[in-house]
C-alpha cells in the first residue's frame, strides 16, 4: 500500500470513531520540518515577536554554506523581489535562477505580513558590496554612500525578500510592513544590535535601488520603538 492509500484509510478510519495504531496515527499527520540546532533561534526570536511564520521545506538546513563562510553576525539587509505573488516569489527566492542558485535569502515577507522561512546559513543575496559600510554598521556609525564592490555581504548579513515589483509604485500594505520591522526587531533583540544593523540593498550596494518605496530612516526609526517597548 502507498502512502497516500494509506492516509486515505487513516483518515477514514478516524471519521469512523475507530483509534488508530501509533504507527497510523503518525503516517496520517504532516510531517513538521526539523529545525537545526543552529537555527532554532532564529524561528523563536521571529514567533516571540508575533511574526506569522510559515516554514518551506527543509528550511533550516537548505543554503550556500558550501561555497563559503556565513557568520550572520553584523546585520538585516531587506530587499524587494521585484516580482508579483506570494508563491511564486517564494518559489523563485527558494531555487533561484540558473544564472543565481536559491536560496536568495532567508525569509520572503508577502504582502499580507506572513514570513516564509526558506533559508538559513549563507544565501545568495546581499552580493558585494563597500567595505567602508560593512565597518560602519558594525560600528553603529553613519553609513556611507556605497561607492565599492570590496566585500563579500553573503557572510555577514541576513537577508529577507520583500513581495513587491519595486517600481515605487506598488503599495506596500501595512502588515507588510509591520512584518519587516518585527522581522528585523527579533533578530536586533536576540543579537543586542540597535537598529541601525539594518539596511538596505541599495545602501550597500551601489546601483540597486531596492527596497524602492519607503525610507529606509522612517524603517529604522520604527524598528528603534519597537526595540525600546
Amino acid at each position: 500500500m502507498d502512502r497516500r492509500t494509506l492516509l486515505q484509510a487513516a483518515g477514514a478510519l478516524t471519521a469512523a470513531g475507530f483509534l488508530l495504531p501509533d504507527s497510523l496515527a503518525h503516517a496520517s499527520q504532516p510531517r513538521r520540518p526539523v529545525v537545526t540546532g543552529r537555527a532554532r533561534w532564529f524561528i523563536n526570536a521571529l514567533r516571540d515577536e508575533g511574526v506569522s511564520v510559515v516554514e518551506v521545506g527543509d528550511w533550516s538546513r537548505h543554503n550556500r554554506d558550501h561555497k563559503g563562510p556565513w557568520y550572520g553576525d553584523t546585520g538585516v539587509m531587506i530587499h524587494h523581489t521585484a516580482s508579483r505573488g506570494t508563491d511564486g516569489s517564494v518559489s523563485l527566492c527558494r531555487y533561484g535562477r540558473s544564472d543565481l542558485p536559491g536560496p536568495l535569502c532567508h525569509g520572503v515577507i508577502a504582502k499580507d505580513g506572513t514570513v516564509y522561512l526558506i533559508g538559513y546559513g549563507r544565501a545568495n543575496h546581499a552580493g558585494l558590496g563597500d567595505s567602508a559600510v560593512l565597518g560602519a554598521v558594525k560600528a553603529n556609525r553613519k553609513m556611507p554612500a556605497p561607492r565599492k564592490w570590496d566585500t563579500d555581504g553573503n557572510r555577514y548579513f541576513f537577508g529577507f525578500e520583500c513581495v513587491n515589483v519595486g517600481t515605487g509604485k506598488d503599495p506596500w500594505p501595512k502588515a507588510q510592513m509591520d512584518a519587516i520591522v518585527r522581522v528585523s526587531a527579533a533578530i536586533c533583540r536576540s543579537k543586542e544590535w540597535g537598529a541601525n544593523r539594518v539596511i538596505g540593498h541599495k545602501e550597500w550596494q551601489k546601483g540597486k535601488v531596492d527596497p524602492k518605496g519607503f525610507s529606509m530612516d522612517t524603517l529604522r526609526s520604527r524598528i528603534n520603538k519597537r526595540l525600546a517597548s
